[in-house]
């Protein structure tokens, strides 16, 4: 084997010891996280979020909340995305410890961290390639004058280059760790919230390190140890005039519902009572045994329990919502799209993915008058959420049944373009644009597809 070959080999190992994703993987692994979409949960935490983003400077900047189906308690930022798992929104008890997290997260875009991460991740692989060099270089020297002991340090001093880079890119992180929980201060003292859910939440991940019997070493992680953090901030919180400030019950009951419902769908069904045991016959509690009917198959026990809930609030637009749902399921789409007419009615602001269910609804009536308009409501809601990838098979089919072709495969076309199936999509979308006038709008976008390049693509 040659020198240049086996110098290679060394390289390539070092970057994999050093831990270091490329950027085509990180890509990729954004774009294999599991969303979750939920017009109930996205309209809450968008409200949690829009008075700290406003402290950041980052208003009007196309910050994006996404949810990530994942039990764990965390939340990270990719670009000008917040994504925040359901495991934290099910594990925080009050608002303000959710807030406390987009805060931080928050930071770390207002501080452009991710940024200047990148540029400390490609001076971490300049030191470990330098290391790989010396390493080869003594490797070489050694053999080739018969020095058993220099060429038995090339891999040693190779490998203490690699471990030393990635300890320095480790200490960056930390530090800008450390920035974004006092920048997350800062936007909560502006916006006039308390700390403390920050502190409760620094807390619970203390408890899971000393319960998990392992000894980290503080040198070898990215982020401060959670005791550390605590005691970094604990007088600062303590010190700030909203240190006692608690959440409006009434938002606090809406954080509840939406536990209620992350619960019912991800954790199981002895998770609501665990949960809501100081108030089992609250609503909360009956929300999670509605959604639990639903999901098990009992329209007619889950139509009872949200009719309830629907008589206790009769304005939420979720509850009926969820009747939506229920009827569907039922195969009573009339009702359905009733319901689903009054959660877009009540709405506080304009959600595309309540205008796809209603549009669902609608469609799944068959009846041509109400696909007509079944078409013109999934249009609508695509148009505000156009990556609701779903809502582009229900789209086509009424274009289908209206007997508009070339819309359906445009319908269609889009649908494959939001996924990422770039190929299929330009397929659909030339055999539209035989169907759809020239110069037309929908023709104009049909090109766009047609004349999409991917990055890296020829």
């Amino acid at each position: 084997m040659s020198s240049l070959v086996r110098f290679f080999q060394v390289v390539t190992a070092l970057l994999a010891i050093a831990g270091f994703l490329s950027a085509t993987s990180a890509a990729y692994a954004q774009r294999n996280v599991p969303v979750v979409r939920d017009a109930e949960i996205e309209a809450l935490v968008t409200e949690y979020a829009a008075p700290i983003l406003k402290a950041a400077g980052l208003s009007g900047s196309g910050i994006e909340i996404v949810l990530v189906n994942d039990n764990n308690f965390n939340a990270f930022v990719a670009g000008r995305r917040i994504f925040i798992h359901t495991g934290a929104l099910l594990a925080a008890e009050t608002p303000n410890e959710i807030i406390g997290v987009i805060a931080h997260e928050a930071g770390h875009i207002a501080g452009g961290h991710q940024h200047r991460l990148r540029e400390q991740i490609a001076r971490a692989q300049t030191m470990a390639v330098v290391a790989a060099l010396l390493g080869v270089g003594a490797g070489i020297a050694g053999a080739a004058s018969d020095i058993g002991g220099l060429a038995q340090a090339g891999p040693g001093l190779a490998i203490g280059g690699a471990e030393a880079a990635r300890r320095s890119l480790m200490g960056y992180q930390r530090t800008e760790e450390a920035t974004a929980d006092r920048s997350a201060l800062d936007y909560l003292e502006a916006t006039g919230q308390s700390g403390r859910g920050m502190l409760k939440t620094f807390e619970r991940m203390a408890r899971d390190v000393a319960l998990s019997g392992v000894n980290v070493d503080p040198y070898q992680v990215s982020h401060p140890m959670p005791r550390d953090r605590i005691a970094n901030l604990q007088t600062l919180v303590e010190q700030s005039r909203y240190r006692d400030r608690t959440d409006p019950p009434a938002l606090v009951l809406r954080h509840n519902l939406m536990r209620a419902k992350i619960a019912a769908y991800t954790a199981g069904p002895n998770a609501a009572p665990r949960l809501f045991r100081d108030n089992p016959r609250g609503l909360p509690m009956l929300y999670a045994e509605a959604t639990s009917s639903f999901l098990n198959g009992n329209p007619r026990d889950a139509l009872a329990k949200i009719d309830r809930l629907i008589a206790a609030q009769p304005g939420n637009p979720y509850f009926h919502e969820l009747r939506g749902e229920i009827l569907i399921k039922a195969n009573q789409p009339r009702e359905a799209a009733a319901a689903y007419a009054r959660a877009v009615d009540l709405s506080p602001s304009p959600s595309g993915l309540l205008q796809v269910g209603y549009g669902q609804a609608l469609l799944a009536t068959g009846e041509p008058d109400l696909v007509r308009q079944a078409a013109t409501q999934l249009k609508a809601g695509l148009s505000r959420e156009p990556e609701y990838v779903n809502g582009y098979r229900f789209l086509a089919q009424a274009y289908g049944q209206t007997g508009d072709i070339g819309a359906a495969e445009l319908a269609t076309a889009e649908g494959s373009f939001h996924a990422g199936n770039h190929r299929e999509a330009k397929i659909f979308a030339a055999r539209a644009q035989m169907k759809l006038q020239r110069g037309s709008p929908d023709w104009l976008r049909a090109q766009d597809i047609i004349d999409y390049r991917a990055t890296g693509e020829r």
